[in-house]
């Protein structure tokens, strides 16, 4: 078999390793937006041709795809080392928020991810499944968050799995918002909106 006109024995032998290509194309991503990204831009980033990298990611679909679980493997130690802290429960979740919404307008991560939610509308099952992986990897430690708070006595009694769907559909909702650039609300004012519903649905009653 060739890929891009060169023996795939050889193509093997001379590719970089696979992070090395994800890491330039989010580094692409980040300087340049998702318009800058070119299957034919990277191979010259990384020193391998359109072909080869067709050949090792079969679409730029898969190599998007690639690159989010990449980023998001990054993300989720971040997440686990911060969840894995002392201190109450409510500092942690508000760490949690803090990692979750952008960090600015045209975030290099969320206007990945956002790309790889449009493109997901003509995904196969398995590619559906792994960002649901992602997505499931958000959640599930959300509701371990909620739960330890409650059982702490720091929130009320509620249920952690609605709760965490609610607010993640709140974070999801302002984090699009300041990703797309949209001249609404600004990251300060977006986490003081979350805050006061965190607090309003979590206070325990006096």
């Amino acid at each position: 078999m060739v890929a891009g006109g060169v023996p795939v024995r050889a193509a093997r032998k001379n590719a970089p390793p696979r992070e090395d290509v994800l890491v330039a194309a989010m580094a692409t991503i980040a300087e340049r937006g998702l318009e800058g990204l070119t299957m034919a831009g990277l191979g010259r980033e990384v020193g391998m041709s359109s072909g080869h990298l067709l050949y090792y990611f079969r679409s730029k679909d898969e190599l998007l795809l690639q690159t989010l679980e990449w980023s998001e493997a990054e993300l989720g130690g971040e997440r686990r080392a911060l969840l894995a802290r002392r201190g109450p429960v409510s500092e942690r979740l508000q760490a949690y928020v803090d990692l979750y919404v952008p960090t600015r307008a045209r975030d290099p991560h969320w206007t990945l991810w956002l790309e790889v939610w449009n493109r997901s509308q003509n995904a196969g099952p398995q590619e559906r499944d792994r960002q649901a992986a992602i997505e499931g990897a958000w959640h599930r430690d959300l509701v371990a968050l909620l739960a330890e708070g409650i059982s702490r006595g720091e929130f009320r009694p509620v249920d952690a799995e609605r709760v965490a769907t609610r607010v993640r559909a709140l974070l999801d909702g302002f984090s699009i918002q300041l990703a797309v650039g949209l001249p609404t609300l600004d990251r300060p004012a977006i986490l003081a909106h979350v805050r006061e519903f965190l607090i309003e649905t979590l206070s325990p009653p006096h």
